[in-house]
């Protein structure tokens, strides 16, 4: 592939406006496919699954709309899928920052080294770290069914954890995989990071269909999971 031309750009989804993927900024996102985990209960399922079957959208349609929106739109999260699996990401980040806008990166931080690239050079002002399960291998891989990820996604978060690029991890939970303990246990190991988020399951469009009908957590509870989320995270590590 030609990674030089902005038109082999993957792009498989555009939102155009979204004030909620990125902290304190009003953005777009763009959603490349394909993904090297296989989270069960990813609502993203056609990106990860059959991106051949949803239409490209060409690079310059993108930014002719951002061009539009110059003074509104604070900047551009690149999502997935995975994007640190596109060997085009760099050309991407830095076509979309030549034009003026801040860039947001969506990972797993399943390629450390990608991600250090990408800071190094810097190509991307915030990161946001999906976190899948307790940072232990037998965990990891019954939530992504990937194996031997383990050591990458602990340099990851190292990684992002050195605060060069302000960031945050994300823990999207479910009481079928993640129980209060797992919860607290995946703070406990990220404590004095800068932010954990939890996330809600949303039971739609998930890559394994049995989990369309599963539950999600109360909001009441989920909002107290995420106090003492902070709790814990807001303790220095000695």
């Amino acid at each position: 592939m030609d990674t030089d031309s902005p038109e082999k750009f993957l792009i498989k989804g555009f939102l155009e406006t979204s004030f909620v993927d990125w902290p304190g900024n009003i953005c777009s996102v763009l959603f490349l496919p394909h993904c090297n985990f296989r989270c069960s209960y990813c609502h993203n399922a056609d990106l990860v699954l059959h991106p051949e079957t949803m239409e490209n959208i060409s690079f310059a349609s993108v930014m002719a709309r951002l061009r539009q929106h110059k003074g509104w739109i604070d900047g551009v999260c690149v999502s997935g899928g995975e994007p640190t699996i596109h060997p085009f990401l760099p050309q991407l980040l830095s076509a979309i920052k030549k034009e003026g806008f801040l860039t947001k990166l969506d990972t797993n931080g399943s390629r450390p080294g990608v991600l250090s690239s990408l800071i190094n050079d810097r190509l991307v002002d915030y990161i946001a770290m999906d976190i899948k399960a307790p940072l232990v291998e037998d965990a990891y891989g019954k939530v992504t069914g990937a194996q031997g990820v383990m050591e990458k996604v602990k340099q990851s978060v190292a990684i992002i954890r050195q605060g060069t690029v302000p960031y945050e991890f994300r823990f999207t939970i479910l009481p079928s995989y993640h129980q209060p303990a797992d919860i607290y246990r995946v703070a406990e190991e990220l404590s004095g990071a800068a932010k954990l988020t939890l996330q809600n399951f949303k039971p739609k469009n998930t890559l394994d269909p049995l989990l369309n009908t599963s539950s999600s957590y109360r909001t009441e509870d989920l909002s107290a999971y995420q106090q003492q989320v902070n709790q814990i995270i807001s303790q220095q590590v000695q």
